[in-house]
């Protein structure tokens, strides 16, 4: 018998350990080993302000911000909806109306 939990999705039997993950090989989903949900060591992304932001949330661009290559810019107030969060100098990722899909940086947006 095996000592690996079910998984917790599809409560399939055939789990195994990749690392300090669990997989399941049947619908593919990933989950921390026992103990190891507690030490999440990625770093926290914050606004201007100091709030963490999550992906998902909605910002506003507290700065004119040039796109830089156009002569578009990114004015003052604008809403950004559903942010994702990523790695690098410009931490998120995000499409904004009437320019497109572009990165920003964190210390030029505050959370709505």
């Amino acid at each position: 018998m095996s000592a690996l939990p079910p998984c917790p999705q599809c409560n399939s039997e055939y789990t195994y350990e990749d690392g300090v993950l669990y997989v399941c090989p049947e619908c593919a989903h990933e989950w921390p080993a026992q103990g190891e949900a507690q030490t999440d060591d990625s770093p926290q992304v914050r606004d201007s302000v100091g709030n963490v932001l999550q992906d998902g949330d909605t910002v506003t661009v507290i700065k004119d911000l040039k796109v830089k290559g156009t002569s578009l810019v990114v004015k003052v107030g604008t809403k950004v909806k559903n942010i994702r969060l990523c790695e690098g100098d410009h931490d998120i990722d995000c499409k904004i109306d009437g320019i497109g899909a572009m990165k920003l940086k964190s210390e030029f947006v505050r959370k709505a």
